[in-house]
C-alpha cells in the first residue's frame, strides 16, 4: 500500500496546489514520530534546507547527529527529495512551570506585576468584606 503522503503528492487536483514546504511540514511529525515531533518542528524549508525549531539546545545537539536518517525517513514519507539539508535552530524558550503560592505569608507576593498584585488584594479584601 502507498503512503498517502506520497500519494498526496503526487496527485494533480484541481485548484489544489501543495508547495514543496507545506508538503514537508506537514510529513514532518510522520517522518520522526509524535515524541519529536513535540519538541522539534518544521518551521520552513528554504529551497532545499529544512528548518526546524527545536525547545533546547540539548534536542538540537541531538537532532543534529540523526538529521541523515530523518532525511531519509522524509524521502520514504513524501516520494520526493525536497530536503537536502537540515538547519535545527533552538526556538523560543517555552513558559517555564510556576509553582503555586505556599499558604504561608501573603500569596499575593507571588504575583510579579505589581498593578496585578494591588488589584489581586483589593479584591480579595473586597470578597471578605
Amino acid at each position: 500500500m502507498e503512503r498517502a503522503g506520497r500519494l498526496l503528492a503526487g496527485m494533480r487536483l484541481p485548484g489544489v496546489s501543495l508547495t514543496p514546504d507545506e508538503v514537508v511540514r506537514a510529513a514532518w511529525p510522520v517522518a520522526v514520530g509524535k515524541r519529536i515531533a513535540l519538541r522539534a518542528r518544521a518551521a520552513m524549508l528554504a529551497g532545499a534546507t529544512l528548518i526546524v525549531e527545536v525547545d533546547d539546545e540539548i534536542w538540537r545537539r541531538q537532532l543534529t547527529t540523526l538529521a541523515g536518517q530523518i532525511m531519509g525517513r522524509l524521502r520514504k514519507v513524501v516520494g520526493r527529495d525536497l530536503v537536502h539539508r537540515i538547519e535545527f535552530r533552538q526556538g523560543l524558550p517555552r513558559r517555564p512551570v510556576q509553582r503555586a503560592a505556599t499558604l504561608c505569608g501573603d500569596e499575593a507576593e507571588a504575583i510579579p506585576d505589581s498593578g496585578l498584585r494591588m488589584a489581586y488584594r483589593a479584591s480579595r479584601r473586597k470578597a471578605q468584606a
